[in-house]
């Protein structure tokens, strides 16, 4: 103010010396973020000649030495901020010895550049903890979008492996019935009507299941009607259609048959449902054998047939046997349905294993499904 307002009568005028320094003491402040400890000597060197050697207006507030020194403590590492310090107060010592040499002096300089220590190390550890805050929102989300993805990646397969059974499996049972049908025409009748029934049937079945799992994809304004997927119970359905394609079907189910989670009774279905699809492609097979064994906390599947086993062409086997587990294939070069029947096998904490019977010719396929998990501490 003494640089708006008239001066009072007997001081000498301001001069463009004062004026100078005292544009000299503020414009550094312009680079303090870069430079903060040069910006801090700077001004402090400016404002100690302006009060030795320049007959200036009064005594400037240290308004540009205390916004430095706030910005040494927010931007300095604390080996530098414990040398600046410790010059600081030399240097306040100092000025006061040159000006007053009071202790109330002192104590006042000293708390207002405490002051302004104290608020650069706040602003310090308020800009960390908003970074940190920020950075942790990001990776949040790059772990929702990951998580996203890896979600409809599953439901993607999961899909897939669905349709794969459907269809593969109808289509299978349709392709041997129409090539039956001919030989069934000429040689008995009865046996082609037959036929004819079981391709219309099986058909049907096929387009009401894809529409139920085409039903849960759309996204429509209103309830649709929704069927349960098929599981144990159906089984019986499902072998007697695989029968009417040509191969004996002999079913057993031994152990204590409790309830199964709803999960693992349409995992069942699909496993069996693929191993007789791949009988149906490739075996050739006249008897196939299905067996499930209820044990303690797991159910085992074993569908085997007398066929003519992966050395002859079995499709999907590639002439080898193998572990499948954690959704890796049931056999090396293994096609999709195999590989589904050990993803399936898998995502209930089980295990899947397929290739050639020991016990004689042909194809054995066996899964082992967890059907309760253990309590904790047991």
């Amino acid at each position: 103010m003494p640089f708006v307002l008239p001066r009072e009568p007997g001081l000498p005028p301001v001069t463009w010396t004062a004026y100078a320094f005292t544009t000299l003491g503020v414009l550094p402040l312009v680079w303090r973020r870069r430079r903060p400890v040069l910006v801090l000597v700077v001004i402090l060197l400016v404002g100690g000649v302006y009060r030795v050697a320049v007959d200036g207006p009064g005594q400037p507030l240290p308004y540009a030495g205390l916004m430095a020194f706030y910005t040494v403590a927010l931007r300095c590492p604390g080996r530098v901020r414990a040398w600046v310090g410790a010059g600081s107060v030399a240097v306040v010592a100092a000025s006061v010895g040159l000006s007053t040499g009071t202790a109330r002096e002192l104590s006042f300089t000293l708390f207002c550049a405490g002051a302004a220590y104290a608020l650069g190390r706040l602003q310090y550890t308020r800009q960390a903890y908003t970074a940190a805050v920020e950075d942790r929102a990001a990776q949040l989300e790059r772990t929702h979008r990951i998580e996203a993805e890896q979600a409809a990646a599953r439901e993607r397969a999961r899909i897939a492996r669905e349709m794969h059974d459907v269809l593969s499996h109808a289509v299978s049972i349709m392709i041997v019935q129409a090539e039956a049908g001919p030989v069934a025409v000429r040689r008995a009748p009865e046996r082609a009507e037959a036929a004819f029934e079981a391709i219309s049937e099986t058909g049907r079945e096929a387009m009401a299941q894809l529409r139920t799992m085409l039903g849960v994809l759309r996204e429509t304004d209103g309830p649709e009607p929704r069927e349960p997927q098929p599981g144990v119970a159906a089984l019986p359905a499902l072998l007697e259609r695989v029968r009417r394609g040509g191969p004996e079907v002999v079913y057993e189910e031994s152990g204590g048959a409790a309830g199964l989670p709803a999960a693992v009774d349409t995992a069942v279905y699909r496993i069996v449902q693929e191993a007789l699809t791949n009988v149906l492609k490739h075996a050739r097979a006249r008897r196939v054998s299905v067996r499930l064994h209820h044990g303690d906390g797991e159910l085992s599947v074993t569908v085997t047939d007398d066929g003519r086993g992966p050395g002859g062409g079995r499709g999907g086997a590639g002439g080898a046997a193998g572990w499948a587990s954690g959704g890796g294939g049931g056999a090396a070069g293994g096609g999709h349905g195999l590989i589904g029947i050990g993803e399936r096998a898998a995502a209930h904490g089980g295990t899947a294993w397929c290739g050639p019977r020991r016990d004689g010719p042909g194809f054995e396929v066996r899964a082992v499904l967890v059907t309760s998990r253990p309590e904790v501490g047991s």
